[in-house]
């Protein structure tokens, strides 16, 4: 119903940083690849919102989310924030980290 509230919020979030990061002159590995997080986060974000329109958890009137047109709706959409939509966050940040560490020159390097 809204597990892409999560994901969204973490891409806003993460947008505000790298725009902070890019007025501050970050030069590490970690803030030059916030772009592709950024990506990462607002795509799935997007594919979420169109599965969840195709298959009418979400509505285009009030009250949106139709988990919150029944009783106890709220408490469903928060479980489903927390048992799905933060364990996907938390893995695509994950998945990330795996790309940022395995793309920073210094582990290459090391391997040579």
């Amino acid at each position: 119903m809204c597990c892409f509230l999560v994901p969204m919020i973490q891409a806003a979030a993460t947008t505000a940083c790298r725009k902070h990061i890019e007025n501050k002159g970050g030069n590490s590995i970690w803030a030059k690849q916030l772009p592709t997080l950024e990506k990462f986060l607002w795509g799935g974000t997007a594919m979420l919102v169109v599965d969840h329109i195709i298959n009418g958890e979400v509505t285009w009137r009030y009250p949106f989310f139709t988990a919150l047109g029944q009783a106890g709706g709220a408490e469903v959409m928060l479980r489903e924030m927390l048992t799905v939509g933060l364990p996907m966050s938390v893995v695509a940040t994950l998945i990330w980290a795996v790309y940022v560490l395995a793309k920073s020159p210094a582990l290459k390097k090391q391997a040579k």
